[in-house]
């Protein structure tokens, strides 16, 4: 009895821990100025200190909403390209057999790219994009966040299809299918749960960076959300209410998501756990 109440106090403690700074985000976006700071501190706005004066500025700039679009569009894009040029190359090192055990090498090699910090490569990524003209446009982005999700693309898509057994298209390819009918008609249904679970990461991580699109936009034109909540702090204050109220919006699409698509969230990142 002591046992699960103690382990019941520390899951509630852990998720209030959790939530707490969420919570604490969508109130102060409520919250008059003066009452942000007020002593002690107001919790749950309600009249007189409940306000939408935060968000209304927000989407009354077009700048802001041009934020918003900038970042369906980049995060979407990247999570299309990365999903399709990662696929293939997932398939490519957990189906075919090269020598001196390169598969598990590559494979690797292609996890270590992750591993650099973003902050080691964006100079000499400003400078390529700057040589070919591409720099403070969505399309330097969408590369940038690609290069940066490809290895986790590749890695975890290449797990899931080596818990497929290949027998499955080989049986298939004995009927006439060539290998990349196999793969669209056999594999990738079977791995769907797999994908979704890799699409949810890699939008979430393309839509939340923020050193990239910092370093490689230069105006409203190709700026991202993350940029136009910091925008808020600006030369002689922080506008704490505006920034509350534009986390708000930028954590709301990707919950949402995460929401519609939770259960294949669970089943891909199960996938293959249990053999039957």
């Amino acid at each position: 009895m002591i046992k699960k109440i103690f382990k019941y106090t520390f899951i509630i403690s852990f998720t209030l821990i959790t939530i707490l700074p969420i919570l604490w985000l969508i109130s102060t976006s409520f919250k008059n100025p003066v009452d942000i700071f007020a002593i002690p501190p107001i919790f749950v706005p309600l009249k007189p200190y409940l306000t939408f004066d935060h968000y209304s500025t927000l989407f009354g700039e077009m700048g802001f909403m041009k934020y918003i679009i900038n970042s369906i569009i980049i995060s979407t894009s990247t999570t299309f390209v990365s999903l399709i040029i990662g696929t293939l190359a997932a398939y490519s090192l957990a189906r075919f057999k090269l020598p001196h055990n390169l598969n598990e090498h590559l494979s690797f090699w292609v996890l270590s790219t992750r591993m650099f910090p973003p902050i080691v490569t964006i100079i000499p990524l400003f400078a390529m994009m700057q040589f070919f003209h591409l720099v403070n446009t969505k399309v330097s982005l969408v590369i940038a966040y690609t290069a940066f999700n490809l290895p986790f693309v590749v890695w975890m898509m290449r797990g899931f299809f080596i818990e497929i057994p290949k027998e499955l298209e080989e049986a298939a390819m004995v009927d006439g299918s060539t290998r990349m009918v196999a793969l669209w008609k056999i594999i990738l249904p079977i791995a769907k749960s797999g994908i979704i679970a890799t699409a949810i990461f890699t939008l979430i991580m393309s839509w939340n960076e923020f050193l990239f699109a910092l370093i490689l936009t230069q105006t409203r034109a190709s700026a991202t959300l993350p940029i136009g909540v910091a925008s808020r702090v600006t030369q002689y204050e922080i506008l704490w209410g505006q920034m509350s109220a534009a986390g708000v919006i930028t954590i709301t699409p990707v919950l949402i998501f995460a929401f519609l698509v939770q259960k294949y969230l669970v089943r891909g990142m199960s996938f293959g756990a249990v053999k039957g």
